[in-house]
């Protein structure tokens, strides 16, 4: 007997959450936090429909906090179980976690401080000390290592390519000689992208939950790089600045990594560069650390004595004193600052003061979650709230999807043919509904397979 639950990331994006379930065992396989609406942030706040203490252990895909963050306010409300996760993933947490809980309280605390919070005071999701304390669960297993948690399950971990650390997880349930094999895509990876290895290929599964976040949409052909060196050196010549809202983890190295190769070659000005994110600066470390995780062009850069992720004038921003100092520098550079979808983070204070000037150009190059301020920006909103206070919109806002680490719909059929045989039923989650619908026509379409687009707490029995 195996039961398959859908926490989160059914019918949206973010908050991934799944409970796996055998006849002795409990097991939730991602612990994120929901992201987007306000709808969506007020899951956050609520307890797990099931009982924490019927939770014997967690697995983890990767580190992104709509996968992990919601860690600290498990533990918190009782959870005691080890939380498996690959060893880069493991030390990424250990920067993200408690930046988040940093984030949350400052948050809380400028809120009350301005007085627009409908809570009286207004508090965080949970503490930077509670984001520390719930590191103690994380446990470290290896690529390829069959890990058995209890008579009734076991997993194992495969590179998916999304970023370091991130990994498919094949569980196995039930009878140890025939087990039910449930394989969690994560978010899965794209092809040929810089500092990363392609998505591992699966050629069987019985049950796969796969992400469809582009499911409807290809990302475009067109040379990225030249597209983002024209971005670069119009804002320059107009005496502007490129501010990039990045995900700290895997999008802000492979941006610095592109940035290098423009600059050597001579398509890009010579610009100051500071990445304004302590996180990502920490990231960039722990990417370093793993250089098994590094594909073969980021290996050959290494092995010739290039620093393959710095140029010439890359300025690391630890200190929110040299972060605000930004503000008022008003010559052409470029600022990478967390968060990517401009949710929280020191990003917010330099949108602030760049969005009203015309010759600046605020620059998305990942996926913009519905309800997020990203996402309106890219809609083309003239004013967004900031800190409560509304900021006009002069600025120029431009948008790479080339720099997704998110699969579009072509490259998951394409590691979807890498099976040999049929799922009973595929799984869609991470994605709006658009794309969900859009993505689950294809599969069928090419392959044949059930697809099922699970709602939010349903349930599903797994047959063998």
């Amino acid at each position: 007997m195996a039961r398959l639950q859908f926490l989160g990331a059914a019918g949206c994006v973010t908050g991934s959450r799944f409970v796996l379930e055998s006849r002795t065992d409990r097991v939730l396989i991602d612990c994120g936090l929901f992201q987007g609406s306000k709808e969506l942030r007020l899951r956050n706040w609520a307890s797990l429909p099931v009982p924490t203490s019927s939770l014997n252990h967690m697995v983890l895909t990767h580190a992104h906090l709509d996968h992990s963050g919601y860690l600290p306010r498990l533990v918190r409300e009782g959870f005691r179980g080890s939380v498996f996760a690959s060893p880069a993933t493991v030390d990424l947490c250990g920067v993200l976690l408690p930046d988040s809980g940093h984030i949350q309280e400052a948050d809380a605390r400028f809120a009350n401080k301005r007085g627009f919070s409908k809570h009286k005071p207004a508090l965080p999701l949970y503490t930077e000390i509670e984001a520390i304390e719930s590191l103690q669960f994380l446990k470290p297993v290896r690529y390829g290592e069959l890990r058995r948690i209890s008579a009734e399950l076991a997993f194992s971990f495969e590179p998916s390519g999304h970023i370091i650390g991130s990994c498919f997880i094949r569980m196995q349930v039930g009878a140890e000689d025939k087990p039910i094999e449930v394989l969690f895509s994560g978010d899965l990876g794209r092809y040929g992208q810089p500092i990363t290895h392609d998505p591992t290929p699966v050629d069987a599964a019985d049950y796969l939950l796969v992400e469809s976040t582009y499911g409807d949409r290809l990302h475009a052909a067109t040379d990225a790089r030249e597209e983002l060196a024209a971005i670069i050196r119009q804002t320059a010549e107009r005496g502007g600045m490129v501010l990039i809202p990045s995900f700290a983890v895997g999008r802000t190295q492979e941006l610095m990594y592109i940035l290098r190769e423009l600059e050597e070659a001579g398509r890009i000005p010579r610009l100051p560069v500071y990445v304004d994110s302590p996180m990502a600066i920490d990231a960039t470390r722990i990417l370093m650390k793993y250089p098994e995780e590094h594909d073969v062009q980021m290996g050959r850069e290494q092995a010739a004595g290039r620093d393959p992720l710095n140029c010439r004038e890359v300025n690391l921003v630890r200190t929110a004193e040299l972060s605000k100092a930004l503000n008022a520098m008003r010559y052409p550079m470029i600022v990478i600052a967390s968060s990517g979808m401009a949710t929280g983070g020191r990003v917010l204070h330099h949108l602030a003061h760049r969005l009203p000037d015309s010759r600046n150009t605020i620059l998305f190059v990942g996926y913009q979650a519905e309800g997020t301020r990203g996402r309106s920006l890219v809609d083309g909103a003239k004013q967004v709230k900031i800190h409560g206070q509304m900021v006009e919109v002069r600025a120029d806002i431009k948008v790479l999807g080339h720099f997704s680490a998110h699969a579009d719909y072509s490259e998951i059929l394409r590691w979807l043919g890498n099976f040999q045989r049929a799922p009973k039923a595929v799984f869609l989650v991470h994605g709006e509904a658009g794309p969900r619908a859009s993505l689950k026509e294809k599969i069928e379409r090419r392959f044949g397979w059930n697809v099922v687009l699970p709602e939010h707490l349903e349930r599903f029995e797994l047959k063998e």
